[in-house]
């Protein structure tokens, strides 16, 4: 089980394809199709899918062994504006990952998409990212935004009870919706649909002139510069554990 600091994972068994993801290697999904096509071994045999490992068995994909990290890392990133949520160097982008020299792999708990800036939760521990993205789980995200006239009452108040968006044939969460000045505001979704916010505004005909996500659950972005990051505190690990396993 979990140390006392809640910095360790599980030692009880997992699913292989849990095992896969956590370590940073695939999806569940990709996993799941590497164990079907037999690129997988555990102890030196054919993986099954549906089967559970221990940290101590060898778990092997093309014959590379695969170690799930026993430390959990947790890291708050400011995402500067301009970089991908992504490993695809193919377009030229600077990424994430070329601004974290963090020792361990890890990868983010959701996207902000390029133009948008602000925090994201860096980990290593797949389950952890499953549980903070989950919408069913309505984990609030805050996000500070700016648009390009005068805000209106009444576009605050239909942002706040919810915007059909036809182009992805949903209607969003009702949210909490606050102004901060004349052009800009602050939103609490419980939801993170693509572009969300710049799909919502553009409803009521405004256009999102800068988009900073100031709070996912929590953690709070802070004094945090653009391109860095800092460990979580072990009391804002200890409460966004807490609120996962709700």
């Amino acid at each position: 089980m979990l140390t006392q600091g809640e910095k360790t994972f599980t030692d009880e068994p997992v699913r292989l394809n849990k095992f896969l993801s956590d370590a940073g290697y695939c999806s569940r999904r990709e996993a799941d199709r590497l164990i079907d096509e037999g690129h997988v071994t555990v102890d030196g045999r054919r993986a099954f899918t549906g089967e559970k490992v221990f940290l101590s068995q060898t778990v092997c994909v093309d014959g590379g062994v695969i170690e799930r990290e026993r430390e959990r890392v947790l890291l708050s990133f400011h995402k500067p504006r301009g970089v991908v949520c992504t490993t695809d160097t193919a377009w030229g982008d600077t990424t994430i990952y070329d601004l974290i020299d963090y020792p361990k792999r890890v990868f983010s708990a959701g996207r902000l998409d390029k133009d948008s800036e602000g925090l994201l939760l860096m980990t290593n521990d797949g389950d952890l990212v499953n549980k903070i993205m989950r919408a069913a789980n309505y984990h609030e995200k805050e996000y500070l935004v700016s648009v390009d006239h005068e805000i209106r009452p009444d576009f605050l108040r239909g942002l706040s009870e919810g915007v059909y968006l036809k182009e992805l044939r949903v209607r969003t969460r009702p949210c909490e919706v606050f102004p901060v000045d004349g052009r800009r505001f602050r939103i609490i979704l419980t939801q993170g649909l693509n572009r969300q916010i710049r799909r919502m505004c553009s409803v009521f005909g405004y256009r999102v002139t800068r988009l900073i996500r100031v709070r996912v659950m929590n953690v709070e972005l802070g004094e945090l510069r653009p391109g860095t990051y800092r460990p979580l505190t072990p009391e804002e690990t200890a409460a966004l554990l807490k609120q996962v396993s709700r």
